[in-house]
């Protein structure tokens, strides 16, 4: 399903995923093989890229520009003002790491964690919407907040981003979970990004193929069959089919 690109995503819902990665060159050919991903800024070797399917910008690969970052996926949530949201993330015991600071003229991005240290972005537009397309084959389909307290993130993301997950018509696509559900106890509060895939088994082993790995293999949720990878660069991300 294509999106309208004239809608602007309501705050709350998610909007955006970016990879930081060592190699991002590395990270184009991984990526366009398992999704059937192009990517713009072919000629800037490095540098970050869109990462487009059929043409509509899906998620970017951004080079780490130090070593000791993560090698992490990150989702962003839309919001019409990221200075007033980080304020009232804050306030209820969240933490900023950084920003909001402009992206060119496509808008303005910030970073911060929830109380219990997940990490995650705060994306308002100015000229770039977010994801193009989402919830088909190849693109964005789900964010699941794996947590050690779900009651306490329910009621944190709940005031944050009521509308987006409670409000008349609302259709999330943002979930919390023990982390125990799926992860070892000890594993910190993070946020997984989820690809839709047609075929979970033929993804699996193309992942395997391209030097990433299965971390967790298929199970069933709520909201499709989900398997949990890694990368051939260690950014961990699960596929998910409905």
């Amino acid at each position: 399903m294509a999106e309208n690109s004239a809608s602007m995503y309501g705050e709350g819902t998610p909007c955006w995923a970016d990879a930081q990665l060592p190699d991002v060159e590395a990270g184009k050919r991984f990526y366009g093989e398992l999704f059937g991903w192009t990517f713009d800024g072919e000629d800037a070797p490095g540098a970050s890229v869109w990462a487009r399917l059929d043409g509509e910008p899906v998620a970017s690969l951004a080079p780490k520009t130090d070593g000791r970052m993560p090698t992490v996926w990150t989702v962003y949530f839309a919001t019409p003002d990221a200075r007033a949201l980080t304020a009232r993330i804050t306030d209820a015991g969240g933490r900023l790491i950084s920003g909001p600071f402009a992206v060119a003229d496509l808008g303005a991005a910030a970073l911060v964690t929830d109380p219990e240290g997940a990490v995650f972005g705060l994306w308002q537009s100015d000229g770039h919407r977010g994801f193009g397309r989402r919830r088909e084959p190849g693109a964005f389909v789900w964010t699941e907040l794996y947590t050690p307290d779900p009651a306490a993130a329910n009621t944190f993301y709940g005031d944050l981003f009521h509308e987006a997950l409670f409000g008349s018509g609302a259709e999330p696509d943002f979930g919390r979970a023990l982390i125990t559900d799926v992860f070892p106890a000890e594993m910190p509060a993070h946020f997984l990004v989820h690809f839709r895939v047609g075929d979970l088994d033929a993804a699996l082993a193309t992942v395997r193929r391209l030097g990433g790995r299965v971390q967790v293999p298929p199970f069933d949720a709520s909201y499709g069959r989900v398997a949990v990878v890694t990368d051939n660069q260690g950014a961990s991300f699960a596929l998910l089919t409905r």
